[in-house]
């Protein structure tokens, strides 16, 4: 029995495809195609940005304090919200926290996840980020909406939306770090 070299070519194709839903290789496969589909994000414009007006609300930081956000009143404030356990979030990370090496200092990061501290800190230790984990109150009032993960936010000093992604996006682009610089220059 002769096997043809389209059989073989479809075999090996199947379980190429396979191997996407049973092994290692289909989580890093798909974290690697989430990274090349996700692409800087909108900017929204000018007369359509809405204005977050109330800053008076509860977040927890690393090692658990609570602390009020309108401390970043008047500051550029990047805001993302994660979990863990999500790929995409995974994903997206990887550029958050190239974004976070070249803007510290310079503006407010919360990246916002409502998990407990023992699996986001094994998670930030096996990818070695260093971006400030903050953890999100259940119940506590939000200016923006946290039922969508993962999603990311950008305010101005004034504190209008200028970015409002739901889903991925790669943060760590020209196009998104010019938006910044001009933000943070105002």
């Amino acid at each position: 029995m002769k096997i043809s070299k389209k059989t073989i070519l479809n075999i090996v194709l199947i379980l190429f495809v396979l191997s996407f839903f049973v092994t290692p290789l289909g989580y890093y496969g798909k974290l690697m195609l989430n990274r090349i589909f996700s692409f800087s994000p909108p900017v929204i414009e000018e007369a359509q940005r809405q204005r977050i007006t109330d800053y008076d609300w509860q977040l927890k930081d690393a090692e658990w304090n609570f602390f009020n956000f309108e401390r970043s009143k008047g500051k550029v404030v990047f805001i993302n919200l994660w979990a863990s356990w999500r790929l995409p979030s995974e994903a997206e990370l990887a550029s958050i926290q190239e974004l976070y090496d070249n803007y510290k200092g310079k503006m407010d990061f919360y990246i916002i996840t409502n998990e407990n501290r023992p699996p986001v800190e094994a998670f930030m230790e096996k990818h070695e980020f260093t971006f400030p984990v903050t953890y999100l109150i259940i119940g506590e009032k939000m200016p923006i909406d946290a039922s969508v993960v993962p999603s990311s936010y950008l305010l101005d000093k004034q504190g209008n939306i200028v970015v409002h992604k739901e889903g991925i996006a790669d943060w760590s682009t020209r196009k998104f770090y010019s938006v910044l610089d001009e933000l943070i220059s105002e």
